[in-house]
């Protein structure tokens, strides 16, 4: 059968950078740091007592009183993440709108762990008698929050949850474009949206020496590929996007961003939260993104990275990179956004997702901030766009996103062209 192609019509972002797209866009390409000491609990006795918290965000603001006491913080930022995507695109206006061809794919990597911590604490703090919140285990799901995106807005097409730890909004975008491809819907909301910034989130990665702890300097944190990193900065947030069928959206004039050329899937099959060391499951899943899109390695001209700022992570990847690019990776630009909006664990890919469409549509590409020191471990011929955007021309670009437990995704990213 022919594939469909599949375009990106509406954008939607609430991050620690910007609470809408034109936001976090702006302070994307000054360069701005999301970091700051955390204000959601009390970190006193942490080693990590900063984070990249969303600002300025007040669920009354877009939710009643009622509504509040049955979202957890991570379905409320994609809610509202979704509900900007679907502003934006202006689908529902359309005389062609079918809520039976709209699906809703969204993502998150741990989902409501702020409502298990607060029920299990009140119940343990108790006398033992159960008094839990009626809304407990619908707050705490992942999936929960696709399922209030269709409730919301009466969409019937495919509705359903992707984990795959940091990579979750990363395949949950993969499978929205193939569903669309395949002629199962004709527009999905999908991304991702996170909130794992109490106790539990930061203690537990924490113990995993996971997050930096460079808690006097918290803007610096965040360091891709410098010499001197010690890990992540810990962040939440919601993204999502709209995808949809292209005869379906110039049919209705849609404004469209550009095309998902096509999508890489791979598994590094070595280790439960450590790359391989020579980034083989990075290598295929941009290789297959490639050769699903039908284009050759030197058509790239940009990638955002996974680059999280740990030590073995942001070695691995750039020689993912030399290895399948070969002399053409000197020419591509690459950056990592999470040095400005930290990791927003499951809704990472989606972020990314929308900053790597940006630089497409804009010909520009975002700078890598927080660049020190030189790791000699890695292959400083690369151009790691550090410190200042830089305008060139991107007609295809890579967002790769990877997952504890070896979960590998790159979408391809592309200028449309008929």
């Amino acid at each position: 059968m022919e594939l469909r192609r599949v375009v990106i019509t509406g954008l939607g972002a609430l991050t620690p950078i910007g609470n809408n797209v034109p936001a976090f866009w702006e302070n994307l390409l000054n360069g701005v740091s999301g970091a700051a000491p955390i204000t959601l609990f009390n970190p006193e006795k942490f080693k990590t007592r900063f984070a990249c918290e969303v600002k300025n965000f007040d669920p009354l603001n877009y939710f009643d009183r009622k509504e509040v006491r049955k979202y957890d913080r991570f379905a409320q930022f994609g809610i509202v993440a979704a509900d900007q995507a679907i502003e934006d695109s202006g689908f529902k206006n359309a005389e062609n709108f079918n809520p039976q061809r709209v699906g809703v794919i969204w993502a998150s990597g741990i989902g409501g762990i702020i409502s298990f911590q607060e029920e299990i604490r009140g119940f343990y703090q108790g006398d033992g008698t159960p008094r839990f919140n009626p809304f407990f285990i619908p707050k705490m799901i992942a999936d929960i929050t696709a399922g209030h995106i269709s409730i919301k807005h009466g969409f019937m097409g495919p509705n359903f949850a992707t984990i795959s730890a940091c990579a979750s909004s990363a395949n949950a975008i993969v499978d929205a474009f193939n569903y669309i491809r395949l002629g199962k819907a004709d527009i999905i909301i999908t991304g991702g949206s996170e909130a794992s910034i109490n106790e539990a989130g930061v203690g537990g990665f924490n113990a995993m020496h996971a997050i930096s702890t460079r808690n006097d300097d918290p803007q610096t944190a965040s360091r891709p590929f410098d010499k001197d990193r010690d890990g992540f900065v810990m962040a939440e947030g919601g993204a999502g996007l709209v995808l949809e069928e292209l005869e379906h959206a110039l049919a209705r004039g849609a404004k469209i961003y550009a095309e998902i050329g096509g999508a890489g899937l791979s598994a590094d099959a070595y280790h439960m939260t450590s790359p391989h060391p020579d980034g083989e499951g990075a290598r295929l899943s941009m290789l297959w993104a490639i050769e699903d899109a039908g284009m050759k390695p030197e058509d790239i001209d940009h990638i955002n990275t996974h680059g999280t700022s740990t030590p073995q992570g942001d070695i691995a990847e750039p020689k993912a990179i030399v290895r399948l690019f070969g002399e053409h990776a000197y020419n591509i630009n690459i950056n990592s956004t999470k040095s400005m909006t930290g990791h927003l664990l499951g809704a990472a890919g989606a972020i990314e997702a929308i900053a790597t469409t940006l630089a497409v549509a804009n010909d520009i590409v975002p700078p890598t901030i927080n660049h020190f020191t030189d790791d000699p471990e890695i292959d400083n011929r690369l151009n790691f766009t550090f410190h200042k955007a830089q305008r060139r021309i991107v007609r295809a670009a890579i967002s790769n996103t990877f997952g504890f437990g070896g979960h590998n995704a790159s979408i391809l990213i592309r200028k449309l062209e008929r």
